[in-house]
């Protein structure tokens, strides 16, 4: 089995254990109301988060002004997004169903966990206090921790070295492409969660290592596995 041997669970954080888009889309409402341009909906926010705020506010301005913005405007805008969004950074967001207990449980069954995401450190490690689940994780990455963010490997590879794990002992849990091409440029096993944002993509399309509908779906592929 894919999945027997596992030691190590890392988990993306928007869409996967937290769904946060209605705080993202208010901070990126907020920032362009700010830069004098259009709004947008929290519908066209939830198909644009994945790549990390940059990307986030970049795709908004694009679609606010109908023109990919500069690299300085851009630099302008982030400081602004990211004061708006600090403001409001767990107002409206909620932890998915189901992911405290998992989490829990895993811990209890000695799985190390950890995060791997594309949303900036200092707002993933709040996001998850806020939460209570901040503390069942041995490692938090953010988009910013390391050189490169998923799809590229090196956050997966990154925590295989910290953890002296091999790649089949590691697992990646996501509700995005991003984390499914992370975790096979890796060489490590992925689960793929359909009720995240993937761009209004199937995650099948994906191909990862198995499909989960909800996050309780985890325990039990991983117990089956080990039976």
């Amino acid at each position: 089995m894919k999945f027997s041997g596992i030691k190590g669970i890392a988990f993306d954080l928007d869409g996967t254990l937290v769904d946060s888009v209605p705080d993202l889309a208010v901070a990126t409402q907020r920032t362009l109301a700010e830069l004098g341009l259009a709004s947008v909906t929290e519908d066209q926010v939830r198909n644009w988060v994945g790549n990390g705020t940059t990307k986030l506010m970049e795709r908004a301005i694009n679609a606010s002004s109908g023109e990919l913005p500069s690299l300085a405007y851009l630099n302008d805008a982030m400081p602004v997004f990211m004061r708006h969004y600090e403001a409001c950074l767990e107002q409206y967001s909620e932890l998915y169903e189901g992911v405290a207990y998992v989490l829990q449980q895993l811990r209890a069954q000695g799985y190390r966990l950890a995060v791997v995401t594309n949303k900036p450190y200092k707002f993933s490690v709040p996001l998850l206090n806020a939460f209570g689940i901040g503390e069942l994780f041995e490692l938090i990455l953010g988009g910013d921790s390391l050189a490169k963010m998923k799809p590229d490997p090196l956050p997966l590879t990154y925590l295989g070295e910290q953890w002296q794990l091999l790649p089949q002992q590691l697992l990646m849990v996501g509700d995005s492409k991003n984390d499914i091409r992370a975790a096979k440029a890796a060489g490590i096993a992925s689960i793929g969660l359909t009720y995240g944002y993937n761009y209004g993509e199937d995650i099948g399309l994906s191909e990862p290592d198995a499909v989960c509908e909800s996050f309780e779906q985890i325990l039990a592929l991983l117990e089956s596995a080990d039976k």
